[in-house]
C-alpha cells in the first residue's frame, strides 16, 4: 500500500498505543465479570462511528445490499410467520406508559421496509442525518464496509481499551460521575424507559457524531448514541435478559459482542453506557440503535 493510500485509509482515525488494562467490572452486570488484565497491541480506530454519508459512499462504490434490504431465507427461520419474511428491520417505538420491562416486544417492532436508508421504515429518510451514525446494519454489513475500507471491526478488548481513553477503573469514559455539574456528556435516555424521555441531552434518537466531548484519546461517541459491533463472539458465565436490545431465546444464530450503549440506555433500566458494559447481539439483527466503527491494526 502506498503512503498516500495508507494516509487516506487512516484519515479521521486516532492512534491508540498498545498497553495493558483491567477489562470488565465487578460492580454492575454479571456478564462484565471477572475483571482481568488484558494486553492490547497498538492500533488505529475511527474517531467516530461510521456515518450515513460514509456508508452511502460504500454502497455507491460497490452496489452492496444490506441484510435488512433482502428477504430472509425461510430455511433460516422455520417458525416465522411467512408474512414477515420480507425485507425489513427492528424499529424502536416508545410506549404510551409504563410496561413490563422483561418483554422487549413492548417497544421493538419488526417494520417491513426499514433499512439504513429508511431507519424508521417507509416514509423516513436520511435527510439532515448525513453526520449521524448509520444504523439498521447487521454484523455482516459492518464487516463488509470494513473490508471495503481496508480496515477491520475491533475486538472487544480493543474497543474497551479505546473507550476508556486512558482512565483506569472509572465507571464512565470521563470519570465516575455520570453528569458532572448536571452536564450531559453522551446521548442516552433520561427518564423512565421506554415511555418518558426527558431529552436533557436534546436528542430523541441518534445525534450527529461529535455532539458531545471526546474521551481522553480524542474519540467521539464511545458512550451512547449507538451500540457498536465488535468482531468477538459473545460468551458469558452468567446470562440474563438483555436490556433495550432484542434478544433471542435460542442460540442457533451466533451472537457478537456490542459495546458502548445507545440513546435508548436509561439509568432506571439499562446502565450500559460504560466502557466495561457488553451485550451479545444476534449477528443477523439490524435495529435503529446499533452501528459500528473500524480499526486498522499495526503490521
Amino acid at each position: 500500500m502506498t503512503t498516500t493510500a495508507q494516509g487516506h485509509r487512516l484519515k479521521d482515525m486516532v492512534r491508540v498505543d498498545g498497553g495493558r488494562f483491567l477489562m470488565g467490572s465487578e460492580d454492575f452486570y454479571p456478564e462484565e465479570r471477572p475483571v482481568h488484565e488484558v494486553a492490547v497491541d497498538g492500533f488505529w480506530i475511527d474517531r467516530h462511528p461510521v456515518t450515513n454519508a460514509e456508508f452511502r459512499r460504500f454502497v455507491k462504490a460497490t452496489g452492496y445490499v444490506t441484510v435488512a434490504e433482502q428477504a430472509p431465507d425461510p430455511a433460516d427461520y422455520p417458525d416465522a410467520d411467512p408474512a414477515l419474511l420480507v425485507p425489513g428491520a427492528l424499529v424502536f417505538q416508545p410506549t404510551a406508559g409504563p410496561v413490563d420491562l422483561r418483554e422487549w416486544r413492548n417497544w421493538w417492532a419488526w417494520v417491513p421496509g426499514a433499512s439504513w436508508r429508511s431507519p424508521e421504515g417507509p416514509g423516513s429518510t436520511l435527510h439532515g442525518r448525513d453526520r449521524h451514525p448509520v444504523v439498521q446494519v447487521c454484523h455482516r454489513d459492518a464487516a463488509a464496509y470494513a473490508e471495503w475500507a481496508g480496515k477491520a471491526l475491533p475486538g472487544e478488548a480493543e474497543w474497551e481499551y479505546a473507550a476508556r481513553g486512558g482512565l483506569e477503573g472509572k465507571v464512565f469514559a470521563w470519570g465516575d460521575e455520570f453528569a458532572p455539574k448536571g452536564r450531559q456528556l453522551a446521548n442516552t435516555w433520561q427518564g423512565q424507559f421506554p415511555w418518558q424521555n426527558l431529552l436533557l441531552d436534546r436528542y430523541e434518537r441518534t445525534s450527529p457524531v461529535g455532539s458531545f466531548p471526546p474521551n481522553g484519546y480524542g474519540l467521539l461517541d464511545m458512550t451512547g448514541n449507538v451500540w457498536e459491533w465488535t468482531d468477538d463472539l459473545f460468551t458469558a458465565d452468567h446470562r440474563e435478559p438483555g436490556c433495550c436490545a432484542p434478544q433471542r431465546s435460542e442460540e442457533a444464530i451466533p451472537r457478537r459482542v456490542i459495546k458502548g450503549g445507545s440513546h435508548l440506555c436509561a439509568p432506571s433500566y439499562c446502565l450500559r453506557y460504560r466502557p466495561a458494559a457488553r451485550q451479545g447481539e444476534a449477528v443477523d439483527t439490524a435495529t435503529t440503535h446499533i452501528g459500528f466503527r473500524c480499526v486498522v491494526r499495526d503490521g
